[in-house]
C-alpha cells in the first residue's frame, strides 16, 4: 500500500505550488528518495507542470490588468538502492521562479514593467536505513540563478544578471512502518548564497556595472503519511522557508529607491492535508488542500500575493512497472497592498486572485 499512494499523492502535488509564499515553486520535494522501485530497487520519473496565475490589482483608480504570466515547471529524479542499507537519489527541481508581466497601455502606474527570475538545482542524497524503521538522509545541493528586470516608471530603470551557480547541503532523518504505510521525514534545506554581476541602467545614470549578493533562503519540510483503513492513506506537511531574511538589492536601485527591488516581510510556512484512495490494482486517486498563511505589511510590485489557500485532485495509473500521475489545481491568492509611491504615499489593493495549475508525472521501476 505504501508504494502506490506516496505515487497517488506526490502526483495530485505536481500542480500545488503555485504563487507559494515568496518565490517557491517546487517546494523542495525528496519524495523519490523513499520509492521501493523494482527488481534492481531503482526508480525514475519525469514531471511537468504548467501554472495559470491571474493577479490584477487596482492604484489611484487604475486597473493593473493581470501581472503573472503563465510558466512551465519541469523535474526528474533517480534513485536506486546501493545495498540493503544506502540508497541514492538525484533530483533536479526548479525551486524558485518568478515571471511578471504588468499589461501596457493601462495608465497603471506600473505598465509595461517585466521582471523574470529562474533557477535551476541537481540534489544528491544519500540515505542509511538502520534496523528499528529510522533512516537518516543527507546530500549536496548546487543551484543556478538568473534574473532580468524592466521598471519604465523609475526612470526606464533596466537590469540583468547572468546566470551564477552556489551550492548548499540538505540533512534530515526519517521513520517508518511499512505494515501500516506509515512515514515520518523531517529534511532542512540550507540557504545557498549567490554573487552575480548585475548590468544596470536608468535614464539618469546610463549604464552601471556591478554586483550584487542574495541567499535563497533555508527551509524545513515535515512530511507525514499513514494508513486510516484498508486501501486509505492520510498524508500531510508542513513546509517553513526563511524568506524574512531573502532580498534582492543592486546597488542603483537601491540607492534611487532605498530599498530592495525584491523583499518578503517575513517567513512563511505551508500546511498541506490530504487523503489518497486505492480504487482497484490500476487506479488510485487522491485529494489535497493547502494553506499558508499571510505575514502582512506591503509586498513588493514584483511579487503582489500574500498567502494562498489550495485544493489539488490527483489520479494515478498504473501498469506493469509504469506509473502515470496527473493533478489539477484551484488556488486562491491571498490579498495583498504594495506601495507605488513614498511621497505621498500611494498604494495599490491586489484582491480577488486566483491561480490554476496542472501537472503530470510518469514513473518507471526497475
Amino acid at each position: 500500500m505504501q508504494r502506490y499512494l506516496i505515487l497517488a499523492s506526490a502526483g495530485c502535488l505536481v500542480a500545488s505550488m503555485a504563487q507559494a509564499g515568496g518565490m517557491d515553486r517546487s517546494g523542495q520535494t525528496i519524495a523519490p528518495l523513499f520509492e521501493d522501485g523494482g527488481e534492481t530497487g531503482s526508480y525514475a520519473e519525469l514531471s511537468f507542470g504548467s501554472i495559470y496565475p491571474d493577479v490584477s490589482g487596482t492604484a489611484l483608480g487604475t486597473d493593473s490588468g493581470n501581472m503573472a504570466e503563465n510558466y512551465l515547471r519541469f523535474g526528474a529524479a533517480y534513485k536506486t538502492d546501493l545495498s540493503d542499507r544506502v540508497s541514492l537519489a538525484v533530483i533536479f527541481d526548479q525551486p524558485y521562479g518568478a515571471d511578471v508581466a504588468y499589461p501596457t497601455g493601462t495608465g497603471y502606474v506600473f505598465a509595461g514593467s517585466t521582471a523574470n527570475f529562474e533557477s535551476n538545482a541537481i540534489t544528491g542524497i544519500l540515505r542509511y536505513k538502520f534496523d528499528n524503521g529510522f533512516s537518516l538522509h543527507a546530500g549536496v545541493r548546487a543551484q543556478s540563478t538568473e534574473a532580468e528586470v524592466s521598471i519604465p516608471y523609475i526612470v526606464g530603470y533596466t537590469a540583468s544578471s547572468p546566470s551564477d551557480t552556489g551550492f548548499g547541503y540538505l540533512v534530515g532523518a526519517a521513520y517508518e512502518k511499512p505494515e501500516i504505510a506509515l512515514r515520518i521525514a523531517l529534511t532542512y534545506f540550507s540557504a545557498i548564497e549567490h554573487e552575480t554581476e548585475v548590468t544596470e541602467y536608468t535614464g539618469l545614470t546610463g549604464t552601471t556595472n556591478g554586483t550584487t549578493s542574495f541567499e535563497t533562503p533555508e527551509a524545513f519540510n515535515l512530511d507525514v503519511q499513514t494508513g486510516i483503513a484498508e486501501n486509505t492513506l492520510l498524508f500531510g506537511g508542513i513546509r517553513w522557508v526563511n524568506w524574512g531574511d531573502f532580498a534582492i538589492a543592486p546597488p542603483v536601485y537601491s540607492a534611487l529607491i532605498g530599498k530592495p527591488i525584491v523583499y518578503y516581510n517575513g517567513n512563511y510556512t505551508a500546511y498541506t492535508l490530504g487523503i489518497g484512495r486505492k480504487f482497484n490494482d490500476t487506479w488510485s486517486g487522491s485529494i489535497a488542500m493547502t494553506y499558508e498563511p499571510g505575514v502582512g505589511g506591503y509586498t513588493t510590485n514584483l511579487g503582489p500575493h500574500d498567502g494562498i489557500f489550495g485544493v489539488t485532485v490527483g489520479v494515478k495509473y498504473t501498469r506493469d512497472r509504469f506509473t502515470v500521475s496527473g493533478g489539477l489545481n484551484m488556488s486562491w491568492i491571498g490579498d495583498a497592498e504594495s506601495v507605488v509611491s513614498q511621497t505621498p504615499l500611494a498604494t495599490s489593493s491586489f484582491t480577488d486572485n486566483t491561480s490554476i495549475g496542472a501537472g503530470i508525472k510518469i514513473g518507471y521501476s526497475f
